[in-house]
Formats: structure tokens, sequence, C-alpha cells
């Protein structure tokens, strides 16, 4: 697949150059359910074309996050930055392309059961292009291409494995040629195999598409393999934030209980 001008901002910018600061960058984010506090101030800046991996147990507010980056949650406090304008304020009619700008991996997958691969994959380009069917059709063969599914256009998703449906679902996110993509726990339900599968697509797509990767997980193995950088989130804040091995040497005890997977009553209090 090639990036479009739409999809990669250096080609309308003077001399090609590529945007300064982050693509996406959120600014003392904070959301409440009820008495519940998730995201505690949450200051993140997601660097173009590197794929941040966001760890952290169940609950600690990972998810959220994600679905603040597409308009799905509204912050209670704080700001959203989308290639340097404000998005957490914009009306749900303005969030369209912004949205078109962003790729969801979601954590089952969401295929339309009674589609086909190909109808699967091509939901989006019917819903927001105006592409002829054989257009269509060349954009979802590229898309299986870059996921190692070449050819797979019929089948529908009960014939698939959980891996194939895994790339399905990534094929579906990346067809309209987005910025950014976000995983949501693309790795959960996968045996060791499969799941190096999906962990060398999400490289795949950094290197060949340039995209920007936001990888949610708790899978310690997959984000050792992708993660140029990685954020561990505790108690609704960002906890540490380095490399996998800064990460994995940390002081803190609760990082270090994280990384090694020793359960500790204490890190259950607030």
């Amino acid at each position: 697949m090639t990036v479009s001008s739409r999809t990669n901002p250096a080609a309308d910018r003077p001399g090609g150059s590529a945007p300064a600061g982050p693509l996406l960058e959120l600014r003392g984010l904070r959301k409440s359910f009820g008495s519940l506090h998730v995201l505690a101030g949450v200051d993140l800046a997601f660097e173009t074309g590197k794929t941040t991996v966001v760890l952290g147990p169940s609950g600690s507010g990972k998810s959220v996050m994600l679905k603040h980056i597409v308009g799905l949650l509204r912050p209670d406090g704080g700001e959203i930055y989308f290639d340097g304008a404000r998005i957490d304020c914009l009306k749900e009619t303005d969030w369209t392309d912004v949205r078109l700008q962003i790729g969801l991996l979601f954590q089952g997958g969401a295929l339309f059961d009674s589609l086909t691969v190909e109808e699967n994959i091509e939901f989006p380009l019917r819903e927001h292009t105006r592409l002829s069917r054989e257009e269509r059709h060349e954009r979802v063969a590229r898309a299986l291409e870059v996921v190692d599914l070449k050819g797979m256009f019929r089948k529908l998703p009960a014939q698939l494995s959980g891996g194939q449906r895994k790339r399905v679902a990534l094929a579906r996110a990346i067809v309209l040629e987005p910025r950014v993509v976000l995983y949501d726990e693309p790795t959960t339900g996968l045996d060791p195999i499969r799941s190096d599968g999906i962990n060398e697509l999400i490289i795949k797509l950094k290197k060949s598409l340039g995209v920007t990767n936001i990888v949610v997980t708790h899978d310690l193995v997959s984000a050792r393999k992708v993660a140029d950088r990685c954020v561990l989130l505790l108690n609704g804040k960002i906890a540490a934030d380095g490399t996998y091995d800064d990460l994995a040497r940390h002081p803190d005890p609760q990082v270090s209980h994280f990384f090694m997977g020793q359960y500790d009553h204490e890190d259950e209090k607030d």
C-alpha cells in the first residue's frame, strides 16, 4: 500500500518537511466514572512514525485513553491535540476528518459475521469514499497483502482462525491509509505463534507505511518486541516512561512488580 497525500502531511508542506512536534498529544487528561477516577491527569505525547506501547494492569485506563483519542469518550478535564489542533472540544459532526486518519483495531476484532472478508474490509471505503467498485477491490487486495492474507476475499469470519480474524480486522483498520493505528490488546486470545505474527505486522506497518502505532496491552512479550517506547499507567497516571529495558529496571516497586508479574497487596492500594 502506498501512503496518499491525504495521509502524508509532508506532501502538503513547503519542501515536504515533516510537521514539528508530536502527532498526537494528551495534556492533563482526566476521566472519572462516578467515584472511580480512571485517568487522573495524563500527559503523553506520541512521536510521529514510532510505536508507543501503553502498559498497565486491568482497569488502569488504557482502553479509556484510546476511546478519548477517537472521540468515543469526552474528558472531564485536560486537552487532546492531533497534528497541532485541539480535538477534544470538537462537535460530533466535526470528528469525521480526524477519525478517518486514525485506524482502530478492536480487542475482539469486531468483524461482521455475515459479511465476507472483502466486505468487512471494504466497509469503511463504502461509508467514507466515492471509490468505484473496482477501486475498492484494489484497495482491499492491497490491504490483504500487507497483512499476509493475499487473495483471501470470500471467506466468512467463522471460517478463519483467531489469528486470521485479527489480521482481517487490521486490514480493515488500515484500508483508509490512516496516519495513526490504535491497537486494543492485539494479541489477546492468540497462541504465542499467532501473537508473534501480529507483532511482526505492527513492526511492518511502522516500517512500510510510516504509521504511528499506539499499542495498548499487558502482554510483556509483545511490548518488548514492538515498542520504541513504553509507558506504564498506574492509578490513572503515568508511572514510568522510557524504553522497555528502562521500565524493566525501574526503581519503583509497583513498576518492577508489574514487569516481574509479581503480586503485592500494596499495589492494590491507591
